[in-house]
């Protein structure tokens, strides 16, 4: 499938190659693109020289009909979109993180990088305005883990699961309910929240802040109720937000996993053995919730996420403080009345009301052999003995 561009504008290009440009012409194609991608329901652009200009439409990736992009053309591109205050640091390290905004079109998180020597654009349209739980398709209960009143939420997941949009639609639920002072943290900022019953201050690493390690140190003396991490990156910033929890606060961040009892481990690597069994117990204490989620392809040909929700319920709490992790998936099976939900039983949800396929709810299940059995209406407990 191809998408024609058009012709971009008088003079614009001319026997497949990009003509010289001047300023306001080059951003004018450029947006055009953009512009093009929204319009055709793309969530990313793909811009490398030589080669065509690639969206990503449902998933899949799809050539569009215009010239290659030439070197010199990108090199303008590059010089004109990049923020001043990261220019440095892409003449150092070759790639940096951004977000491009484009008047009445939209932001876009943009990862501009290099591959054998020349220019690259990765970039990711996000909505301006926040999706409500409704429209996301995402479970009540996660609203209930919104409202926590101090501890550690995390939203985890692969990259492109929605794990970002997820967490803004939670933190847009407490703005919009709730008189808190909420300061974000992230790199770069993606989506824009207006004040409403909350007070919101974002903060862009480079732009508004030297680093996630250096506004770490000083959030806590920002008077906030609600501390948002972009990403859990690593074990500084872990124990920063453990210890934000530990005196009151409610930390949200995202963290790459794929299933939510794989959380704790993860969290726990990121420390050095010797660590680990005091930051297991200060986890046990602080943790309020692990929301995991995965995209999957409705019938009608959109996406909805399939979620797993650990909760750290009493029963949670003990087996993280003993030690006892590989049990975590067991018990998220077996507390669905604590409000936690397991991926094979959302799949088993959204078969049965019609809105995703067997074959590909058995393709996104982290156990397709015991949903396939689900399916035919056995049910296994934990022992392997059949339930139902």
């Amino acid at each position: 499938m191809r998408l024609a561009l058009g012709d971009g504008g008088p003079g614009a290009f001319s026997a497949g190659v990009w003509r010289p440009l001047d300023y306001s012409a080059r951003m004018e194609l450029f947006n055009k693109i953009l512009k093009i991608a929204i319009d055709g329901g793309a969530s990313d652009v793909h811009l490398k020289i030589g080669t065509p200009v690639i969206f990503r439409i449902n998933r899949e990736l799809i050539a569009v009909e215009c010239p290659f992009p030439t070197p010199e053309w990108m090199a303008k591109i590059v010089a004109a979109v990049t923020p001043d205050h990261l220019k440095q640091r892409l003449e150092e390290e070759r790639e940096v993180d951004f977000s491009y905004y484009v008047p009445g079109l939209g932001r876009f998180r943009t990862n501009l990088f290099q591959q054998r020597g020349q220019w690259c654009f990765a970039m990711r349209h996000v909505r301006t305005n926040v999706p409500s739980f409704e429209q996301l398709g995402l479970l009540e209960q996660i609203k209930q883990v919104a409202e926590s009143p101090r501890g550690i939420v995390l939203v985890a997941g692969s990259t492109g699961s929605g794990k970002s949009t997820t967490l803004a639609a939670m933190l847009e639920h407490v703005n919009a309910n709730f008189k808190k002072h909420i300061i974000t943290l992230e790199d770069p900022i993606e989506f824009i929240f207006e004040d409403n019953q909350s007070v919101i201050e974002q903060r862009e690493v480079g732009l508004d802040t030297r680093s996630f390690h250096h506004a770490l140190k000083n959030v806590l003396r920002q008077d906030p109720d609600i501390i948002m991490l972009g990403e859990m990156r690593d074990a500084e910033s872990f124990a920063a937000a453990m210890s934000a929890a530990d005196t009151g606060h409610l930390v949200f961040s995202t963290l790459h996993t794929t299933t939510a009892s794989q959380s704790v481990n993860r969290i726990l690597d990121f420390f050095k053995a010797e660590e680990r069994e005091q930051v297991r117990r200060q986890l046990a204490a602080t943790l309020r919730g692990v929301i995991c989620q995965r995209m999957v392809a409705t019938v009608d040909g959109r996406m909805t996420p399939a979620l797993e929700i650990l909760i750290n319920s009493p029963l949670v709490k003990k087996m993280i403080e003993d030690n006892r992790l590989d049990k975590l998936a067991a018990a998220i099976e077996t507390s669905t009345d604590d409000g936690m939900i397991t991926f094979n039983q959302c799949l088993f949800n959204l078969v049965k009301a019609g809105r995703v396929s067997e074959k590909e709810a058995l393709a996104k299940a982290t156990n397709p052999q015991a949903l396939e059995m689900n399916f035919k209406g056995i049910f296994l407990n934990e022992g392997g003995r059949i339930v139902g």
